[in-house]
């Protein structure tokens, strides 16, 4: 055979069987993509594994094999992987994302997970989140103003969570918000900023400013009514408090219009009853009087509405000095979602401070949308009366309404119920959906707010405390005798997750500290004169109250 001949089978050979040695047609080495990755926890990323095939003296081949490996993550605490090479964020930290071929060839990733505004940081988990500034206010029409969202974590470290939370307005027709906090105003009138942070888990925890456009054209008035549209006072100078809650023809939406410059109030009998600016009737001699108030638009058109004023010539023993809702603002992130106010009236009689959440008439300036319960006469204090439950998205006016069973006034007060609407992410995104008021967002409340005030007679060096949910000490610190220190007030407010159970303390000493509510479990019992005495409440609702007795 020729030489010629000779390199001509051999060739042959080498094309008929390829496993003799002329060839390498197994996978070779694997190189995975993205190579670094950084997420927030919650979002996910596509990993793919692709393959190199040698083949001796030619130019090496590549193939998809994402699909063939075997995927895995060091550390799953920080981020999981499925089979098909999907990995989702789940904690702060760094872990190494690896693709493996029949378990000799490998190759891997670095994936880099750091913790949403809701989530846990360095500093622990959120438990709070503040607007700065709180109240903000611009001339006219399409001037803007920054907000600023900053969080407060278990152990006390705040952080500029300012591009990470879920930006709200409660009336486009006042103001819009950039996902960024840059509020632009749009016409003249006030409405509710809030900032809502998402957790993992799903915790909401939310943050409200309020934002006034001073200048420019409102939305123009409809209708107006007067609430009470009747009460009585006395004529030694007795007051009492008018509410006027103005509809806007555009919206449909009501609010509270009672202090505007728009609005005029008049008593129809000076000498029988007179009104302040801001609503407040006082009584001069016996007798009736009509009281309107007048509302004039840019378009000097004007709506109008009445209320009677009934005034004894009976001095007034005047026990119910005020009526005051706590907390003045709930905000809530879903349909559906639910929040407890509570009314508490102070006396001129011992105990001056009482709870008359279950005592008063509630009032929603939405009833259709924002609904709010009362339940008059209720054993159980704080509950079930002033609970509104979101039925759609925007804002209302709560009212409660507490009548002295002595003389028959009337004393009112205000707060605000929100539902602000953030609409969903696209599909496919990897942002987080947070708690918001569109259709489908229905949920369950998983924070509750636990509210503590002195319902006995001692008015000058009581104190109660408790920690935060993670051990953070005097998240809750209320009563006169801490005023020295900092802190105080005759009425707390702390939130915990639902079902966590709370302790509450209050110091030793005879005769200071009679016991707690019905709402809390106390230890010991009966209180003790020589050592702290606690409470322990585990919250079952959206909000609950504690009215510590003290004598």
């Amino acid at each position: 055979m020729s030489a010629r001949n000779c390199f001509k089978v051999l060739g042959l050979i080498c094309i008929v069987l390829p496993f003799t040695g002329c060839t390498n047609t197994q996978v070779s080495s694997i190189q995975v993509a993205p190579a670094t990755q950084s997420l927030v926890v919650g979002q996910t990323v596509q990993y793919t594994a692709t393959g190199t095939t040698g083949h001796g003296s030619h130019p090496s081949t590549s193939s998809n094999v994402t699909d063939q490996a075997t995927w895995t993550s060091t550390t799953p605490a920080v981020a999981t992987v499925s089979s098909s090479g999907l990995a989702t964020a789940v904690g702060a930290g760094s872990t190494t994302i690896t693709a493996a071929l029949s378990g000799a060839i490998t190759a891997t990733a670095t994936l880099t997970v750091t913790a949403t505004g809701g989530g846990t940081t360095a500093g622990g988990a959120l438990v709070s989140l503040a607007i700065i500034p709180s109240t903000q206010s611009v001339a006219s029409p399409a001037q803007t103003s920054q907000f600023i969202a900053i969080g407060t974590t278990s152990s006390g470290a705040t952080e500029d969570l300012t591009s990470q939370v879920t930006w709200g307005s409660s009336s486009a027709q006042v103001a819009t918000i950039t996902p960024g906090g840059l509020a632009t105003a749009v016409s003249k009138g006030t409405c509710t900023i809030t900032a809502i942070a998402t957790s993992a888990g799903g915790t909401v925890v939310t943050g409200t400013a309020s934002f006034t456009v001073i200048g420019g054209a409102s939305e123009p008035l409809t209708a107006l009514s007067i609430t009470p549209s009747t009460q009585t006072v006395s004529a030694s100078g007795q007051t009492g408090q008018f509410i006027a809650l103005g509809t806007s023809g555009t919206t449909g939406l009501q609010e509270d219009v009672t202090s505007s410059s728009s609005l005029a109030w008049s008593s129809s009998i000076t000498s029988v009853a007179t009104i302040s600016a801001a609503g407040v009737v006082t009584g001069v001699g016996a007798g009736s009087s009509n009281i309107t108030a007048l509302w004039t638009n840019p378009d000097a058109s004007v709506v109008s509405a009445t209320a009677t004023v009934v005034v004894t010539a009976t001095a007034a023993p005047e026990p119910l000095l005020s009526l005051t809702i706590i907390p003045t603002s709930i905000t809530v992130g879903n349909l559906q979602g639910t929040g407890n106010f509570l009314a508490i009236g102070t006396y001129s009689t011992s105990p001056q401070v009482r709870d008359l959440t279950n005592s008063v008439t509630w009032v929603s300036s939405a009833p259709n949308v924002f609904p709010v319960s009362s339940d008059n006469g209720a054993a159980n204090p704080g509950s079930p009366g002033g609970i509104v439950t979101a039925y759609g998205n925007g804002n209302a006016v709560i009212i409660a309404e507490a009548t002295d069973p002595t003389t028959g006034s009337i004393q009112t007060a205000t707060a605000t119920f929100n539902c602000p609407l953030v609409l969903p992410p696209p599909p496919g995104s990897l942002s987080q959906t947070p708690g918001t008021c569109y259709p489908g967002s229905e949920g369950s409340a998983l924070l509750s707010t636990v509210t503590v005030y002195n319902e006995g007679l001692n008015t000058t060096d009581w104190l109660v405390t408790a920690p935060s949910a993670t051990g953070t000490p005097n998240v809750i610190h209320c009563g006169p005798g801490s005023n020295a220190a900092g802190f105080g007030g005759s009425v707390c407010v702390a939130t915990y997750p639902i079902g966590t159970p709370i302790v509450l303390t209050a110091p030793k000493g005879a005769g200071l500290f009679g016991g707690w509510s019905s709402d809390c479990v106390p230890n010991p019992n009966p209180p003790s004169a020589t050592g702290p005495n606690t409470c322990t409440l585990t919250p079952t609702t959206f909000d609950e109250t504690v009215g510590a007795i003290f004598n």
